[in-house]
Parts: structure tokens; C-alpha cells; sequence
């Protein structure tokens, strides 16, 4: 399926109708979702708001809840993964938000975040209308191809990705944030990266390559996350 269309429509929806939802499509398309890191476990359950404590004014009918061991780069595949399931949301006409204000109600340690979602007629919008940095403050040269990841959304829009060039694509790096943002961002922020990486993949599905290197250039201010063939 391509995704790619919804990166410029989707936005973070607020406003549900409390409707029944198909749940069919959305397991399936998650049991073939791409992961960042195939070693890494993870799972979701979908829940009802009752199930959940939810400290946002506004609430969905339906919670995605995800849950990962914790090994290196967990918080950007779950990032990664669960955005692809935000778009493809989009595009079977559901909406939906990252929520970092919620918890489960049945405790469980390898809870992460969850996601809202449901039906709604507030859920898309015009690629002008995106509220973003300019493409030559995340990365060390303005370019095009990182427009699906200029695009993706952030906690509070902090958008903490920035992206250097290399031969065939990018090495990747998550923005330190000062000490008081740092606070309330330093699980959230990770998560971001892993959204735009998961945009970066849909972009360039054929191509779209993560890894590791020994090698990366230290970037004051920055923490390396991985790197990425285009």
C-alpha cells in the first residue's frame, strides 16, 4: 500500500465521533509492518479511554497502547512502526494523535505511549498549513528529500531531528534539548525521530536502509541515532 500521499495530508486529530471501527484492516496491516529493528520485540493492544488514564482534555474512543523491551533504538522503533500504522489510519479515514499523557490502567512495565484514534471529519489538512522548520535547519543542506520527515510530528513540535549527508543518504541525529525541555522530552524525543525515520521509509520504500556506524561524525548538540540509505 502507499502511504506516501497521507504524509501531506495527516494531521494530529483531536475530534472524534464515538462510532464502531473495523479493527480487521488495522491488525492486519500491523502483521506486516516494517520494523527499524527486527531484533527488537514489541507488541500493542487496542483499548477503550475507560482503560486507560488520559490527562488530555479531549479523548478517542479507541487507544492503541504499545509496549516494547527496551534494547537500543526501542524508542524509535516503536516510532517508526506505529507512524506507519498513523498513516495508514489516514488513509482508511480514521484519525489519530500521539498521546505521552496517558497510562494503562492494568500496570505494565514495558508500556510506552499510546495513540488515539477513531472516526473523525477533522483529520487531514493542507500541506501549507504544516506549522514546521525550514529544511535547512535540520540538516546541514537544504534538500527536498527530507521534506516527508520536515513534515512528521513531534511532541509539542519540539522536532528534534536533524540529518547530514553522506554518500548514499543521511546519518541521523536527535537535537539535545536544554535542561528544563529535556525533562519532558528525553523519552518523547526519541519516539519523534523514529516518526520521521518511519516517513523517510514510506518516501523511499525500495531504497530506505537503517544501520548503525562506528563511524559518524560528532555533531555539538546532537546524539547520534543511525543512519539511513536513500
Amino acid at each position: 500500500m502507499n502511504l506516501v500521499n497521507q504524509i501531506y495530508l495527516r494531521k494530529s486529530c483531536r475530534k472524534y465521533v464515538d462510532e464502531a471501527i473495523d479493527m480487521g484492516p488495522i491488525h492486519d496491516f500491523i502483521s506486516n509492518v516494517k520494523s527499524l529493528n527486527e531484533k527488537i520485540d514489541y507488541r500493542y493492544e487496542i483499548l477503550k479511554k475507560d482503560e486507560l488514564n488520559i490527562k488530555t482534555r479531549w479523548k478517542a474512543p479507541y487507544y492503541l497502547t504499545l509496549y516494547s523491551e527496551k534494547k537500543e533504538n526501542y524508542l524509535e522503533n516503536i516510532g517508526f512502526v506505529f507512524q506507519q500504522v498513523s498513516l495508514f489510519l489516514q488513509s482508511i479515514d480514521i484519525g489519530s494523535c500521539w498521546v505521552g499523557m496517558a497510562s494503562v490502567k492494568k500496570k505494565d512495565p514495558n508500556f510506552i505511549i499510546a495513540i488515539a484514534f477513531g472516526k473523525s471529519n477533522d483529520k487531514s489538512r493542507e500541506v501549507n498549513s504544516f506549522k514546521r522548520k525550514k529544511l535547512s535547519k535540520i540538516s546541514d543542506n537544504a534538500d527536498d528529500k527530507l521534506e516527508p520527515a520536515r513534515l512528521a510530528p513531534s511532541a509539542i513540535n519540539s522536532q528534534p531531528w536533524y540529518f547530514k549527508h553522506t554518500e548514499d543518504g543521511f546519518d541521523v541525529y536527535q537535537i539535545r534539548q536544554n535542561i528544563l525541555k529535556r525533562q519532558v522530552l528525553k523519552k518523547w524525543n526519541p519516539i519523534d525521530v523514529g516518526i520521521a525515520l518511519a516517513h523517510m521509509y514510506v518516501a523511499n520504500e525500495k531504497t530506505f536502509d537503517f544501520k548503525i556506524k562506528t563511524d559518524f561524525e560528532e555533531i555539538k548538540g546532537c546524539t547520534y541515532t543511525g543512519s539511513i540509505k536513500i
